[in-house]
């Protein structure tokens, strides 16, 4: 088996923030991305959640990011398609990107999203049941990213001082071959392969064919492969949760053990009717880290690391573990910081 080479590092957040106070826990979040881009790393990505303490709206927050950093990727993982509407969500993100310079890598799940039935009603204003909320929801947001004008060839609209062609504003051209797709079945990662989307996969797959974690997610890699174009630079990332804690104290390290410990149990086989398959959360010394990365089969195919930060740590706990895994774990696998003018901070 060849051990991975990774030529591309980001960190996923969940973006956490107290019910009396989000505006600190947000801000805390931009600041994490602040310090990731000075640390070097290529990518920095925002979890979105609904009805919980967390970004409700990435295209919003990312936007919010493109104005505190200058080079990293901004990403969102993921979108449920299911709560949006495929033309407005594609003026936001394509008014995000621009903002960013073309920096924006945003991500989509389809079908029932969580919480469906509190808010679903809400969202659509009516029956949310008689929508279709399958991966055609992600297409059509694809085609209005790409900028078709609408109407036909003699179609202008007028506004003030100004006569145009109609199409989504502002048109960002690229924006749709930056597109993810969260797959984790055999289905979405066919779905995501045959319509030329970027491939994320994470720590949580579904036990289509196998039992066995590892197996499914090479197996979803190698399909993703074998179906999509030849000629499309397709990208595959794989996250994974990393909690490094070389340079913690005494506390922390036992806090992270335990967290790692209340995890374990979902890892032994699959979950629910769904057969949710978990992998384990990786927690140890570099050292330790580096022995389970370097034996991952699934982490030899591709060269796209993408850090999975742990639920309700505090920024201070996030900087550390983005610390240690640029200076002790990543340069090891063969991964360069891409560092600015602005040194990092001291941990």
């Amino acid at each position: 088996m060849s051990a991975p080479r990774i030529s591309t590092l980001a960190f996923l957040t969940p973006g956490n923030y107290l019910d009396d106070d989000p505006y600190a826990g947000l801000e805390d979040t931009l600041r994490l991305f602040e310090y990731g881009e000075r640390l070097g790393f290529d990518g920095a990505w925002i979890r979105q959640r609904h009805l919980e303490h967390g970004v409700g709206s990435a295209a919003v927050f990312l936007a919010a990011a493109a104005q505190r950093t200058s080079r990293v990727e901004l990403g969102a993982a993921v979108i449920p398609i299911g709560y949006e509407s495929p033309f407005r969500l594609a003026e936001d993100l394509s008014l995000a990107d621009v903002l960013s310079q073309g920096r924006l890598q945003p991500g989509f799940s389809a079908g029932t999203p969580p919480h469906a039935d509190l808010i679903g009603d809400l969202v659509f204003d009516g029956d949310w049941r008689s929508f279709d909320l399958s991966y055609g929801r992600v297409a059509r947001l694809l085609e209005n990213l790409r900028g078709d004008y609408l109407g036909d060839a003699d179609t202008v609209i007028h506004s003030p001082g100004n006569t145009q062609r109609p199409r989504l504003q502002p048109h960002s051209p690229g924006l749709a071959d930056r597109v993810w797709y969260g797959g984790g079945s055999v289905r979405s990662v066919h779905w995501t392969a045959r319509n030329g989307l970027n491939l994320l996969s994470g720590n949580v797959v579904f036990g289509d064919q196998s039992d066995d974690f590892t197996t499914t997610q090479l197996t979803l890699i190698a399909d993703y492969r074998r179906l999509i174009d030849p000629v499309r630079p397709a990208r595959v990332a794989v996250g994974r949760v990393i909690v490094p804690f070389d340079s913690a104290d005494h506390a922390t390290r036992e806090r992270y053990r335990t967290y790692a410990a209340s995890r374990h149990d979902r890892t032994l086989g699959p979950q629910g009717t769904r057969r949710v398959l978990f992998a384990p959360d990786i927690v140890g010394t570099a050292e330790q880290i580096l022995e389970q990365l370097r034996a991952d089969p699934v982490l030899a195919q591709t060269s796209e690391l993408r850090l999975e930060l742990p639920y309700e740590f505090h920024r201070e706990d996030y900087e550390q573990i983005l610390h240690d895994t640029v200076h002790l774990i990543a340069p090891e696998l063969g991964w360069t910081p891409t560092l600015t003018n602005a040194a990092p901070a001291p941990l």
